[in-house]
């Protein structure tokens, strides 16, 4: 009898279905637990929400004119406030985007076109603000500008572009009609004064239609001078507003200063700074004496007639052919060749107020003298009246002050020394 043997064993295979489900289930757990700890909505612990920047550390905004007005005169400037901004710049354009020029005035709180704007245009004003942070914020207005005026106030120059005057001469402005004090600063913030070198001065309104600038001290002399009125479209009281604008450059020529004393009857003329001429004189006599103080030559006449039976009537009066006169008052008193009293000349006087010279004494005048020099007469028995002739240098530097309008600014550029 054989005994029957197990079957033989199956090495390296496994049958279908032995222990395989538990395998494949344990891989499954471990697949979305890993799942899990991954995903948790698909954000890291650690990332952080959006970054908002902080805003701008300037602000701006515009005072005038307001947005969408209308009716605006056409003289207006941009008025506006910063905060915080280290630089500020504005533009103005029209309504076909045309760019207009201008300045930013020196308070840096408003900005004035360069010439008056049209009438009825309409123009966008854009001020931008930078902080030190570097990053701008803008402010916008947008106005429309008044129809133009039927009132209109002409503004003229006495002195014209181009001219050379002396170192004692004012500059000097004048309107149409008065302009009613209240509107007065405002004309004068539109008036502007550069010289060169730099030179303290100020204006000084010596009647409702008439305006004057002097420096502190004379002009330097050879200085160059350009004064500006921007009063083109400005507001000027009882529906009034300026015609134009208004634009002067000069020049300033030597100092030429004349000083008369009537104790030695003498004229010393220098020329910056040094003597070039003394000349004999004859002054008013005590019934009609010279002035004394400090004036300026207003006009030259080669030759002129001086003709006062009006003035001093038939027994006083006289009509005489004059040769080399220059202006010195309203009232009538002049320099001037007086070849009739060259024998007192320098030791009597016998002028009814002028100051008389010999005939070539005055050629040489008139020859080197020019409009805005002036002349000092001392000693007489009158004092120059203020406001007879361009007295503006008979004033003060404290007195000519409290003409202004609007306080004066100090400056410290040197003073001529004559």
């Amino acid at each position: 009898m054989r005994a029957v043997q197990d079957p033989p064993l199956q090495r390296g295979r496994r049958r279908h279905g032995q222990r395989q489900p538990a395998f494949v289930a344990a891989l499954l757990t471990a697949a979305l637990t890993f799942t899990a700890a991954c995903s948790a909505g698909d954000k890291q612990p650690d990332e952080k929400p959006d970054f908002v920047p902080p805003a701008p550390l300037a602000s701006v905004s515009i005072v005038e004119p307001a947005a969408d007005a209308r009716g605006v005169p056409a003289s207006t400037s941009i008025a506006f406030t910063t905060e915080q901004s280290q630089e500020t710049t504005v533009a103005l354009v029209d309504s076909a985007g045309g760019a207009v020029e201008g300045t930013l005035d020196a308070d840096g709180a408003s900005w004035l076109p360069t010439g008056v704007l049209e009438y009825g245009e309409t123009y966008t004003a854009t001020v931008t603000a930078t902080g030190d942070d570097d990053r701008p914020v803008t402010a916008t207005s947008t106005f429309t500008t008044m129809a133009k005026p039927d009132q209109q106030v002409r503004i003229s120059s006495f002195l014209g572009d181009g001219q050379v005057v002396g170192v004692g001469m004012p500059l000097i402005v004048k309107f149409g009609r008065d302009i009613p004090e209240e509107y007065r600063d405002d004309v004068q913030r539109r008036m502007t004064v550069t010289a060169t070198p730099a030179q303290e001065g100020v204006w000084h309104w010596v009647s409702p239609t008439e305006v004057r600038y002097r420096p502190r001290e004379f002009w330097q002399a050879n200085s160059t001078v350009s004064y500006r009125v921007q009063a083109g479209g400005l507001p000027l009281g009882d529906g009034w507003y300026g015609r134009a604008d208004l634009t002067v450059d000069i020049k300033i020529g030597p100092a030429l200063i004349m000083k008369v004393e009537n104790e030695t009857k003498q004229m010393v003329v220098t020329k910056d700074g040094e003597k070039v001429r003394s000349i004999p004189v004859s002054l008013g006599k005590k019934s009609t004496p010279s002035s004394s103080g400090t004036m300026v030559v207003m006009e030259k006449l080669r030759e002129t007639v001086f003709d006062t039976y009006e003035e001093l009537g038939p027994d006083e009066g006289y009509r005489t052919d004059i040769e080399y006169a220059q202006r010195l008052t309203w009232g009538g008193e002049f320099i001037h060749a007086a070849p009739w009293s060259e024998g007192q000349q320098g030791s009597v006087n016998v002028s009814h107020g002028c100051v008389n010279v010999s005939m070539a004494d005055g050629a040489w005048l008139f020859e080197n003298t020019r409009i805005g020099d002036p002349i000092r007469v001392l000693g007489t028995e009158r004092k120059l009246q203020n406001g007879n002739g361009w007295t503006d240098w008979n004033l003060s530097w404290e007195e000519y002050v409290k003409g202004s309008a609007l306080p004066a600014e100090s400056g410290t550029s040197p003073s001529a020394d004559y």
